[in-house]
């Protein structure tokens, strides 16, 4: 079987929360958080909301960890605290948080990275598994860099129709409705 996008099957959306971590960014400065709303609302997801935090544990994961409780909450998406900078804390802040990890969406994210920033790529300590029945995925901070997780990865990753499977199949509301 060819893996890629089935139109003859159903579209489901998802509710995702997009979380950028940032000491200097403001809603208007966050253009990796816009690229991200502006592509899950293309691909006809639903935003559940869009927040800002400071490179802070506590801040990152209170932030998180409120989503997780929230059984709105299909997906979450940080960007930004991925790197090595001092102040680059997200995976610290989220890998404790984690009930699973899922260690391919690193190795399938620096692939397709890869192709558009070379060996740069090994720059980033991007990750993703789940808290709970949550769906967390940590990218770069760069708008190229949540361009390629979404585009090259998580668009696909994210859609019911895709095959031989998605993700979808084990958001909790849709669990038996993809197979």
């Amino acid at each position: 079987m060819k893996s890629g996008i089935d139109e003859t099957l159903p579209f489901y959306p998802l509710n995702i929360a997009v979380l950028t971590i940032s000491d200097t960014r403001t809603m208007a400065t966050d253009t990796s958080g816009r690229a991200l709303e502006e592509r899950l609302v293309e691909a006809g997801h639903q935003l559940f909301e869009r927040v800002i935090v400071t490179d802070e544990i506590e801040a990152i994961r209170g932030k998180v960890l409120s989503w997780a409780a929230n059984p709105a909450v299909d997906v979450i998406i940080t960007t930004g605290g991925t790197g090595f900078s001092p102040r680059d804390v997200t995976p610290e802040a989220v890998r404790p948080l984690l009930d699973r990890e899922m260690d391919g969406f690193s190795v399938v994210f620096h692939q397709a990275s890869l192709g558009t920033v070379g060996v740069s790529t090994l720059q980033s300590r991007a990750l993703a598994g789940q808290i709970g029945e949550r769906f967390i995925f940590c990218v770069p901070g760069s708008t190229g860099a949540c361009r390629d997780a979404w585009d090259l990865v998580l668009a696909q990753e994210l859609d019911s129709r895709f095959r031989p499977c998605s993700l979808v199949g084990q958001i909790p509301r849709y669990r038996g409705v993809c197979a």
